[in-house]
């Protein structure tokens, strides 16, 4: 999360600690008017602006040049409506405190991912999601934006298939300040969560049963190493059991004060990473564990790391992670962490990763402060082979060549950017570059 003490005294940086930026003037605005105000300021005299939500990307997307606003003054709920089941929420909201809110209400989300410390404007302008062959991300939740465009206007979209709304779908924050969204909410539901041993073999076998049995499935590979973890989840009527609070307990210490203990002993010994891969894969719990949806979905993670993910075809999960077993196992890089595999819907938005197909996604961590770079490079070559796409918020070598062949209606994106904001005030010299704009 955003440190908001070093935010007040002009300085950046992310939750992993590799994207940083002194010399910045902050921002806190409260109202939709002083945000307005502010941006036709910027408007007329020139600038640049970067909305930084709660700074949980890897990438720089977030990294702001000259002005960095926050909006954790403009958290809450706005407006529910109990008959459409739509609710409104300012975009500063963090989303762990969307559950809690929705369910006073007897609503809950469709679906969400396993960090819950981001920002709803964030999460959806850089396309978070969880894990489930029939749902779709945060983004595809959203009915209806409002945000400030770059001249300082307020503008207000419901979604339909017109080019703003594929934009906003997706937005990177270079469209304006998402101020408030308008959720499709559900019935409260609560989950059932199973973690179990399976083995590789077991997995490239019956992936796609498995994705379609279940209402959620993701699998945890450990580098290397033949047992993986699988965790399913099925919905089921609310009730009052939660997790046990010894259970809690042991999980907790088990998942970031004793994973952090080993992590750092992989540091200083990267030949340790094998022994410590083998040990992570043996010690995965097998158990069960019920709650509301939001109680079940995240996961505290404590255990700082940089992170890269792609976007394959759901047809080329088994042989990804067929390939990506076929290396590893031979131990080539210093690196423990789990591989997280997860699936999604296809969805529409012109920067959306499935780009309308059924999506696998395959996560890769790297411990900080631990040399990452000969792992990624591996592994962005590997993704250019089954032509993944890269996540947004995520590490990652994009540039304009790429960002043409994997997204097709790039143009149409790059139009209605210049559209809402003409003079670039949401541009930084990392879009630019990008986007190759001057």
């Amino acid at each position: 999360m955003l440190s908001i003490k070093k935010m007040r005294q002009g300085r950046f940086e992310n939750w992993a600690g590799n994207v940083k930026k002194e010399g910045c003037t902050p921002h806190e605005p409260q109202t939709i008017e002083e945000i307005c105000t502010f941006v036709s300021q910027v408007y007329e005299k020139g600038g640049m602006i970067r909305s930084v939500g709660a700074a949980h990307s890897f990438s720089p997307v977030a990294k702001p040049e000259q002005h960095l606003v926050s909006l954790h003054h403009m958290r809450g709920l706005l407006d529910v409506d109990a008959v459409t089941q739509q609710a409104t929420f300012w975009g500063g909201t963090y989303l762990h405190e969307v559950g809690p809110i929705l369910a006073r209400y007897n609503l809950a989300l469709e679906n969400m991912g396993d960090i819950a410390e981001q920002t709803i404007a964030g999460a959806i302008s850089t396309g978070t999601h969880g894990t489930g062959l029939k749902l779709t991300s945060l983004s595809n939740q959203v009915v209806k934006w409002g945000f400030i465009d770059g001249q300082g206007k307020l503008q207000e979209v419901t979604r339909s298939s017109d080019a703003l709304s594929q934009s906003l779908h997706l937005s990177l924050g270079l469209l304006g300040v998402i101020v408030y969204v308008t959720f499709q909410a559900v019935p409260l539901y609560a989950l059932q969560y199973v973690s179990r041993h399976v083995d590789v073999a077991d997995t490239l076998k019956n992936a796609h049963l498995i994705t379609q049995a279940h209402r959620h499935a993701e699998w945890f590979y450990f580098p290397g190493q033949k047992k993986m973890q699988l965790k399913t989840m099925r919905q089921v009527e609310p009730s009052n059991q939660s997790e046990p609070y010894i259970q809690h307990q042991i999980d907790q210490f088990i998942e970031n004060t004793l994973f952090q203990a080993l992590s750092t002993t992989c540091k200083w010994y990267p030949k340790a990473t094998k022994w410590v891969s083998e040990l992570a894969a043996n010690a995965v719990p097998n158990g069960r564990k019920r709650g509301l949806s939001y109680e079940i979905f995240p996961s505290k993670r404590q255990v700082r790391f940089v992170e890269i993910e792609y976007a394959v075809a759901i047809e080329q999960m088994t042989a990804v992670l067929e390939e990506i077993h076929f290396v590893l196992k031979s131990h080539p890089f210093a690196v423990h962490f789990p591989i997280e595999i997860r699936v999604a819907k296809g969805e529409s938005g012109f920067l959306s990763p499935t780009q309308e197909q059924d999506t696998a996604y395959f996560a890769f961590h790297m411990y900080q402060g631990m040399d990452e770079e000969p792992y990624f490079k591996w592994v962005h070559t590997l993704m250019k082979k089954y032509k993944g796409r890269p996540h947004f918020g995520k590490m990652n070598e994009l540039d304009y060549e790429q960002l043409q062949q994997a997204y097709p209606q790039l143009p149409l994106f790059l139009e209605e950017r210049q559209k809402v904001d003409p003079q670039g005030v949401f541009l930084t010299p990392y879009f630019k570059e990008l986007f190759q704009l001057t």
